[in-house]
């Protein structure tokens, strides 16, 4: 029995039945893929123009943006070939809560990702210290902070660890106090001590005058007399101020001959018999 050769007609019919719903799903396809481009890139040139929105928002909201337009895309496009899309979310949501359950921890960085970028407790370019961490904002997404530590080095922290975690924001403080301790020998003229160090403070222009500066004793120290310098400066000038104090305040108590003594340790070793019989008597 011959075997029935298929006509030129059977593409056609296939053709003409759902060509229709191919060149449409081609057409929404491409303008959705198009206008998430598109809006993702116009959120992010707007977002640079409007002051009023963070930068640590922007790349946020042009994910976001381009998602959605995606997601909405590709289900109309399911719809020009018949399938329902209703069962198809609920098979989604199936699927996405399995995943959820195996994700749980980047779920959760995503959750602190968001709850970050609501408190705002930093902004990209503050200077903080998270949970011992210190460094400079370089980047906050839905996963992770990226800071860039004060020696350099590039720092990643998972949101959900940065969320628990003690934060100190140093860019927004207003002012900050430095403490330093100087030791003198006891044998120092204490008034004259003090006296020298307050000069030295007040000859300081990144020292605020209010909080005035204080210089007094703080310890009596085995080997010397330790004085508490307490000053106050702008966030920006806290870390100069801080090494150059300390470098001026050394010097001008060497010109006053003001003696900053060296640690000290006694050591008192026993004789043993014969060099104690050995020993000359006093």
């Amino acid at each position: 029995m011959e075997q029935e050769i298929p006509t030129l007609g059977t593409p056609i019919e296939l053709l003409r039945s759902h060509g229709a719903s191919v060149a449409s799903a081609l057409v929404i396809g491409f303008v959705g893929w198009t206008a998430a481009a598109w809006t993702a890139r116009s959120v992010r040139s707007l977002g640079k123009r409007w002051t009023q929105v963070d930068v640590t928002l922007i790349p946020v909201l042009a994910s976001l943006s381009r998602l959605t337009l995606l997601t909405v895309t590709a289900m109309a496009v399911l719809e020009r070939f018949g399938v329902d899309t209703k069962s198809l979310l609920a098979v989604l949501g199936a699927a996405g809560l399995t995943i959820g359950l195996a994700l749980k921890d980047t779920l959760s960085d995503v959750a602190a990702g968001l709850v970050i970028l609501v408190l705002r407790p930093f902004d990209v370019g503050d200077a903080v210290e998270v949970d011992g961490t210190s460094g400079v904002v370089d980047a906050i997404d839905v996963f992770q902070t990226k800071l860039t530590s004060f020696d350099g080095v590039p720092i990643t922290l998972p949101n959900s660890k940065v969320r628990s975690a003690k934060i100190q924001n140093f860019t927004r403080a207003q002012r900050r106090r430095m403490d330093l301790t100087i030791g003198v020998s006891y044998s120092a003229d204490l008034t004259r001590a003090i006296a020298t160090l307050r000069d030295v403070l007040s000859n300081e222009p990144r020292v605020l005058p209010e909080p005035a500066p204080s210089v007094d004793v703080v310890e009596l120290a085995d080997a010397k007399v330790n004085l508490l310098v307490r000053a106050w400066t702008l966030p920006a000038d806290f870390f100069p101020a801080r090494l150059e104090l300390t470098r001026h305040l050394k010097e001008r108590l060497d010109a006053e001959g003001i003696v900053v003594p060296m640690p000290q340790r006694e050591m008192h070793i026993p004789l043993r018999e014969h060099e104690r019989r050995s020993a000359p008597s006093l």
